[in-house]
């Protein structure tokens, strides 16, 4: 059963000219997604930059003003709702930055940043919230002392650990992570990586997992929606998306995965050009006269693709 449903969510940005600075265009960076999100699962959102990504989940945490659609959160509608402080939306609704450098105040020390959701949301005693900092920060893996120190002392890994904890004070239902180990080193990225995972198994979190890596998605999300120009070209799960690939933007975007295992090398270049001379000759038919994603349609109870009718026949 899913806690939130996002229905036909646009977000479009005015484009304004002339004289009298009127809106000429408007560029649409989300136009027209649905989603369910159920509790303990992990739902990736996929694709190149620009491709209305992040402007999704900032939206749904209400970072940005959707211009139209709905998201219907435990039965209410919150869409561009002002909401205040003690809001069990903003409470339960949290969010891991893609710039996490930029992400954490460097004029505050690392208790601060990590009490401010708890001072926001919860109503503790002065100890009890230090307690409350200093499980977080087990919870993450670093010693105690790290409150007191400001972020330019810790390394990237480190400060990812310390958006995490902030992430998680309040005990949110759901956590959309931006890309959240995309400036980080491999090594470390597998760290973080396997520690979301380790705490989503004890809490029964949720995640909207963002990225532009296919081989990290691989490894996260239960549900995959494959997203170009601000609409889904293919959803599913895992095993739909990695193994039966359906729309053309798909398949290339698995043909770029690197794999670093020196047999079959030659065999995967010859199948990776083969893949982009199809998407270079019959792209077209996957999109509408404007360069516009088809609506999707469903191809089994959890596998939607975006292509017209003669397209599926093809396929």
């Amino acid at each position: 059963m899913s806690f939130m449903q996002i229905n036909d969510l646009h977000v479009h940005y005015p484009i304004r000219g002339g004289f009298f600075n009127t809106i000429i265009d408007r560029v649409h960076a989300v136009d027209g997604i649905n989603m369910e999100i159920e509790k303990g699962k992990t739902y990736g959102l996929v694709g190149e930059s620009g491709c209305g990504k992040s402007t999704t989940g900032k939206s749904i945490i209400g970072l940005e003003k959707i211009t139209s659609g709905s998201i219907i959160y435990e039965g209410k509608d919150v869409t561009n709702k002002q909401r205040n402080k003690s809001s069990s939306y903003n409470r339960d609704i949290q969010m891991i930055f893609q710039d996490v450098h930029s992400s954490l105040n460097p004029r505050k020390r690392v208790r601060d940043i990590i009490a401010e959701p708890i001072r926001n949301f919860l109503n503790l005693t002065p100890e009890e919230e230090n307690r409350r900092i200093n499980e977080l920060l087990a919870i993450v893996g670093m010693s105690e002392d790290a409150k007191l120190k400001y972020p330019h002392e810790f390394s990237g890994g480190q400060k990812q650990r310390i958006g995490i904890a902030r992430a998680i004070a309040c005990d949110p239902k759901l956590i959309i992570c931006d890309e959240p180990v995309s400036a980080l080193d491999l090594s470390v990225q597998a760290q973080v990586l396997n520690f979301l995972k380790e705490i989503q198994q004890e809490y029964g979190l949720s995640y909207l997992f963002i990225s532009h890596d296919l081989g990290v998605v691989k490894h996260m999300c239960d549900h995959i929606s494959i997203m170009y120009k601000g609409r889904f070209v293919e959803s599913g799960t895992r095993n739909d998306i990695y193994t039966n690939p359906q729309h053309i933007y798909t398949k290339r975007l698995l043909s770029s995965i690197p794999d670093i295992n020196p047999i079959g090398r030659e065999d995967r270049k010859v199948q990776r050009m083969q893949v982009e001379s199809d998407y270079m000759t019959n792209h077209k038919i996957y999109y509408d006269e404007t360069g516009k994603v088809f609506d999707l349609m469903k191809l089994s109870d959890s596998h939607y693709v975006a292509m017209n009718a003669n397209t599926k026949g093809g396929s």
